[in-house]
């Protein structure tokens, strides 16, 4: 499989809800970073992953340009995080890194200031 494919793969099945299947692509001590948190390696990443599933937090994404280079894949893409009938979606800008044919980094930039004013928008469209 390509990395790109992978990448686009990965994401599919963490939105389809197939957290074993999308965990398979993650080397072991995969390193998870996200503008303004904690990163996070290896298992502590597949626990994350997991939790998200058992709390019930629902993931989706729609894939507007993603290219390689190698190793590397970038992808521009809006995330969408839905909680019960709360949703907030905003956009995203991933940089992966695939080495044996699994994802070692997986590094996404957003804006937190565009995720807060979709989770206020969501908020008011749930209240209605």
């Amino acid at each position: 499989m390509t990395p790109q494919k992978l990448v686009r793969t990965f994401l599919e099945r963490l939105a389809a809800g197939d957290v074993d299947g999308a965990l398979e692509l993650l080397d072991p001590d995969v390193v998870w970073k996200n503008t303004g948190m904690p990163t996070l390696h290896g298992e502590r990443v597949h626990s994350m992953l997991r939790d998200m599933v058992a709390r019930g937090v629902g993931f989706d994404v729609r894939f507007h340009h993603i290219a390689a280079s190698g190793d590397a894949v970038l992808t521009d893409r809006t995330d969408v995080i839905k909680v019960g009938p709360w949703e907030t979606s905003f956009g995203v800008r991933g940089t992966f890194e695939v080495s044996d044919g699994r994802i070692v980094l997986w590094d996404d930039s957003f804006s937190w200031l565009q995720l807060l004013q979709s989770g206020a928008v969501g908020l008011v469209r749930m209240l209605r």
